[in-house]
């Protein structure tokens, strides 16, 4: 049976020198950076490992298995937090995963590190560091920079446990319509007729959301004639989120955590993007997951109305995608370690 990896601290013992890695973003930013956590905590096992993220994704950071200390940021979207709630001396080591900006490398040099790798500063010793490039995957630029610090990590090194809960509907064709921005949001009527077409297939198709889309998912559900059971909005914990996503056949949604968590756990996937290419933040390569990708002029990922990149992807092309993702099963999902 899965077991739940052991729940980080909240605070460094002051045992062992620290390393402070800030990444204070969302789900997705989380998953993404799995492979340069687990590189970090190989790189330095004499360290406590304390990821800087916010104390809403405490669950996430324990169920990664990456770090020794989660220590909590405020909630205040994806902005860089403020770090003077620090305890202790300064860490031996304060690592930039947040950004390349100056407000993250700020936030991290008044604790007074020993040393600090980051992208936009370099230290003493290292007078070339790596340069940030605005073309790179996001798995991919982080694992380039701490190989070019001499940490060597691998991106492919994303999957995490299923969790230790039973899913809450093994086996259904997962459709989560949200996204935080309604950039990334695909129309709710457009979700309901994907749901509908795979119902008709004879497939179980459940509607899942995080807390205030209870209503889309209702809509969406309603639409597709699905029944009261088969929404799953608001109510899930983040266990229940990742143990659903776990044991799917198939995850159908846009560019949001969800999608990285199907990554995360190799489920089959089929994931609609605008205005963010795959190329940026898409699944791995590979037969597992479908990217569903119109180019175009790069548009905004907060903005407050679909973009029109991800309302060129229609009905029948997502049906297709999932379709075809059913057919091949998934033969390959207990191989751990990668997709």
């Amino acid at each position: 049976m899965p077991t739940n990896p052991p729940t980080p601290r909240t605070a460094p013992s002051g045992d062992r020198p620290a390393v402070l890695v800030l990444r204070a973003l969302g789900l997705g930013d989380l998953l993404a950076a799995v492979p340069a956590l687990r590189a970090v905590r190989r790189a330095f096992p004499q360290y406590e490992t304390v990821l800087a993220a916010p104390g809403s994704l405490a669950p996430a950071v324990r169920a990664a298995g990456a770090v020794d200390v989660h220590f909590a940021t405020p909630e205040n979207g994806r902005q860089v937090p403020s770090l003077d709630h620090w305890p202790g001396p300064p860490p031996a080591l304060a690592i930039d995963l947040h950004g390349n900006g100056p407000l993250s490398h700020d936030a991290l040099a008044a604790l007074g590190p020993g040393r600090t790798l980051s992208f936009a500063r370099p230290e003493a010793a290292h007078p070339d560091p790596p340069r940030w490039r605005h073309d790179e995957h996001e798995r991919l630029r982080w694992c380039r920079f701490l190989t070019a610090y001499g940490i060597p990590a691998d991106p492919a090194e994303v999957r995490i446990p299923p969790p230790a809960a039973p899913s809450p509907a093994p086996g259904a064709v997962v459709v989560h319509p949200g996204a935080d921005a309604a950039a990334r949001r695909w129309p709710a009527d457009r979700y309901a007729a994907v749901a509908a077409a795979l119902r008709e297939t004879g497939h179980r198709v459940v509607v899942s959301g995080g807390p205030g889309e209870q209503q889309l998912c209702a809509e969406v559900a309603e639409r597709a004639a699905l029944g009261p059971a088969d929404v799953l909005a608001g109510t899930l914990s983040f266990d229940d989120l990742s143990a659903l996503v776990a044991g799917a056949a198939l995850l159908v949604s846009g560019d949001t955590g969800p999608a990285h968590l199907a990554v995360a756990h190799g489920t089959r996937s089929v994931t609609l993007f605008g205005p963010v290419a795959p190329a940026l933040w898409g699944p791995p390569p590979g037969p597992r997951h479908t990217a569903l990708w119109h180019p175009g002029p790069p548009g905004d990922p907060h903005a407050t109305a679909p973009d029109p990149l991800l309302l060129r992807i229609g009905t029948d092309e997502v049906v297709r995608g999932a379709l075809a993702a059913l057919r091949h099963g998934d033969p390959a999902k207990e191989v751990a370690g990668h997709v």
